[in-house]
């Protein structure tokens, strides 16, 4: 059954809210990586001005896990507080990732079409046909 999570974008100060969330829930993060640590992809690489920026945050709370990155001009995206949020959903197949995928993004604008990530998951991004961003995520890679 999938599991579904808020994933939180920022304008650059990541890092800062998530140590203050983590201040105030505990616990340890689960994964933080920097833009800088990201691999070329289609032969696009991270400018030094975007590389401590936060690529992908996650803190677990109870059975939640908040997520969250700040958003990267040179990779074309900005932060518009009020649409800085989606809904994401991490799957327990491929199969059942592709079956949310396309009924939810059904009459909306996919921004990322489900495929295999450098980070070892199979994953998409749209923005339904109601205004929502969504990520579905299947791991590929089953953590430790």
């Amino acid at each position: 059954m999938a599991a579904v999570n808020p994933y939180l974008t920022f304008a650059g100060n990541c890092e800062e809210a998530f140590n203050f969330y983590k201040s105030v829930f505990g616990g340890e993060f689960a994964f933080i990586g920097k833009f800088k640590d990201m691999p070329p992809t289609d032969g696009m690489t991270c400018p030094p001005s975007e590389g401590e920026k936060i690529m992908h945050v996650s803190l677990p709370i109870g059975n939640t896990v908040i997520m969250g990155s700040d958003s990267s001009e040179a990779f074309g995206q900005t932060t518009v507080v009020g649409n800085n949020f989606s809904v994401s959903i991490n799957t327990d197949s491929k199969e059942e990732a592709d079956k949310l995928f396309n009924g939810l993004s059904a009459g909306g604008q996919v921004s990322m079409p489900m495929n295999q990530t450098f980070w070892g998951a199979y994953f998409g991004m749209f923005t339904d046909k109601f205004g929502i961003n969504w990520m579905v995520n299947f791991d590929m890679v089953q953590p430790q």
